[in-house]
């Protein structure tokens, strides 16, 4: 058993093939944990063989005690599923209640909306790539694109299910009905969570409860803002009822809102409809999936000297740079879509074919609407269009009617320490994950998120106390007030790798970029000047993976090899000399910047 612990079967290097892992040594014949045979874990696992006995100490009926521990599991859509993992890596027992009778939550198509659950268009394409939304000890396949379709990223999270075995600790077609504290929560912490399937409802204890539903399940319709639309004689729909553009086939449509589904169903209506209006009350920036050079934006963009940089600038200044490098690709005045806020005051919409939609004419720019008529819109300045369908991409809301009393959403606001905890709980075992809305990735931050709380729920980790946790909540949403432009898309904002990082230090597992330079200069390059991947949070500490350090120096190469469709004469650029010269640039782009700054007017 050369290269691998006895007492588990994870592969101790890559060696060991990926089908290999989770097979038993002859000696293995029975375990208290189910999983053993996850890479990168360290969960409770104790083996003995037959005929041998197990005695039973304090301490071993204290650690039994541990694994006992109860979580339930409130979706199984991408939070869900990570959410299970992360429990079963601490050696806790979760159930995951899932409404309908699949996994996937937001990413499964359905041709009809499902109450309670998120709903997509068939054409749906993530904005983020492959590289920085995986599973940090899960690579996405490296023939996977960069940018996956929704039934693509169903596949990915099918084969993380597969892989670790989370579908037989799913509950589908079960709702939740009730989640309240039990009779003597301020010394267990425990939750009374009733079920309801098939028409049968159910009780049970929990221990810990994990809200996985996420914040896109209920569309908000502000009909009222609209005068006049009760006369309009045509039809209407919130995107999320949206699914594709035959029934718009030779229509006048009008699409309102600039967010990411409005541009993107504009776009895809510009083909088949007879012409598209996108009405905006505010403009807003555009921001293209491909980089220079062809790779993909974030993968170029979101890194740790990237984010040293953008800390040192003034905020301003970092708007400059880069509305000069959207406007160099097409001018946002000259397209009427530039919006009176910096590029940094709001949320990123992110779509690389609309400005060849407004420049073939398929697609026009227009106002916010002042009002409807029986079969026209009239907008704010004067003008009147003829339409047949409006498409309303104005959001969502969110809310936990399960939760009794345990916490009040007001206008998409929730008092969360650090978007996961109630501050004014006896005992910390109620988390939220995935209720945020970051620049970036949501996937590695939830499965950051899980990897906290369940430290927490298990007590190995401690929160603040409840006045702390107040304060911390109070300043995070002045600097929220303060930086974006007032909406309800606003309330839950996080920049990707400051809060990862802040997670991290909570876990235990930011990396250590001194160590690294001392210990892996080659692998510190990486982790510095390259993409701010998962994997980085993998490296170290509590639930340190084996496969880390090979997956990000090979990161490059997934993103290279599904575009590598025909032979070709040269071999991709090395991922580490490009950087090299951004660090030139950027410090003098910098010390630029500061002087410029620093002139008197």
């Amino acid at each position: 058993m050369s290269g691998r612990n006895a007492s588990c079967d994870t592969p101790a290097d890559l060696s060991c093939p990926r089908e290999a892992w989770g097979r038993p040594s002859p000696t293995q014949q029975h375990c208290t944990s189910p999983r053993c045979d996850l890479p990168g874990s360290a969960p409770l696992r104790v083996c003995f063989a037959p005929g041998r006995s197990f005695a039973s100490t304090p301490a071993t009926t204290a650690l039994q005690d541990m694994a006992a521990r109860k979580v339930a599991i409130i979706g199984a859509g991408a939070s869900g599923l990570c959410a299970l993992k992360c429990c079963l890596d601490e050696g806790l027992v979760p159930t995951c209640f899932e409404r309908s009778g699949d996994i996937g939550g937001l990413w499964r198509f359905e041709e009809r909306p499902e109450e309670g659950r998120a709903s997509i268009y068939r054409s749906v394409i993530i904005n983020t790539s492959k590289e920085m939304m995986c599973f940090s000890d899960f690579p996405i396949p490296e023939d996977f694109p960069n940018y996956m379709h929704n039934s693509k990223i169903m596949e990915y999270f099918r084969m993380y299910a597969q892989r670790f075995d989370l579908l037989r600790h799913i509950r589908f077609r079960t709702s939740v009905c009730h989640v309240s504290k039990r009779r003597n929560f301020a010394a267990t912490g425990q939750w009374d969570v009733v079920t309801e399937s098939e028409g049968k409802q159910e009780a049970a204890v929990f221990d810990g409860v994990l809200v996985c539903t996420g914040h896109h399940t209920e569309a908000h319709l502000p009909l009222s803002t609209f005068p006049g639309l009760e006369k309009f004689e045509g039809w209407y729909l919130h995107s999320r009822d949206y699914k594709s553009p035959q029934s718009f086939s030779g229509k006048q449509v009008v699409v309102v809102g600039t967010g990411n589904s409005g541009i993107d169903i504009a776009v895809e209506l510009s083909h088949a409809a007879k012409q598209v209006f996108l009405s905006t009350k505010r403009g807003t920036w555009v921001l293209h999936r491909v980089a220079d050079g062809g790779y993909p934006f974030d993968f170029s963009y979101l890194s740790r000297f990237m984010q040293l940089l953008h800390s040192l600038l003034p905020q301003n200044a970092s708007s400059f740079f880069l509305e000069r490098k959207l406007n160099t690709r097409f001018d946002h005045t000259l397209y009427g879509l530039q919006p009176r806020h910096r590029i940094l005051d709001q949320h990123p919409t992110i779509n690389d074919d609309l400005p060849n939609r407004i420049i073939s004419g398929r697609v026009l720019v227009k106002p916010n609407i002042q009002e409807f008529t029986e079969t026209s819109a009239i907008f704010e300045d004067g003008s009147r269009e003829d339409i047949d369908a409006v498409v309303f991409a104005t959001g969502y809301s969110f809310s936990f009617p399960f939760l009794e009393g345990c916490v009040k959403v007001v206008e998409n606001q929730i008092p969360l320490y650090k978007f996961m905890f109630p501050p004014h709980l006896e005992k910390p075992t109620l988390a939220f994950i995935g209720l945020i809305q970051p620049l970036g990735a949501i996937m590695p931050i939830s499965e950051l998120q899980c990897r906290w709380a369940t430290r927490v729920f298990k007590g190995l980790q401690d929160l603040p106390p409840s006045a702390d946790m107040l304060a911390d909540i109070a300043q995070t949403k002045e600097k929220m007030a303060k930086r974006y432009v007032r909406s309800r898309r606003h309330t839950i904002q996080v920049d990707y790798i400051p809060y990862m990082d802040e997670l991290a230090c909570q876990v235990g597992v930011k990396p250590n970029l001194l160590a690294l330079f001392l210990t892996d200069p080659k692998l510190a390059l990486e982790v510095v000047f390259g993409p701010c991947t998962p994997y980085q949070y993998r490296l170290r500490g509590p639930g340190k993976w084996v496969g880390a350090r090979e997956a990000i120096l090979t990161q490059q190469q997934r993103v290279v090899r599904p575009l590598q469709t025909r032979a070709r004469d040269r071999p991709a650029r090395s991922s580490t000399v490009p950087h090299i010269f951004k660090v030139f640039f950027s410090i003098g782009l910098i010390v630029a910047t500061l002087v410029y700054v620093s002139l008197p007017p």
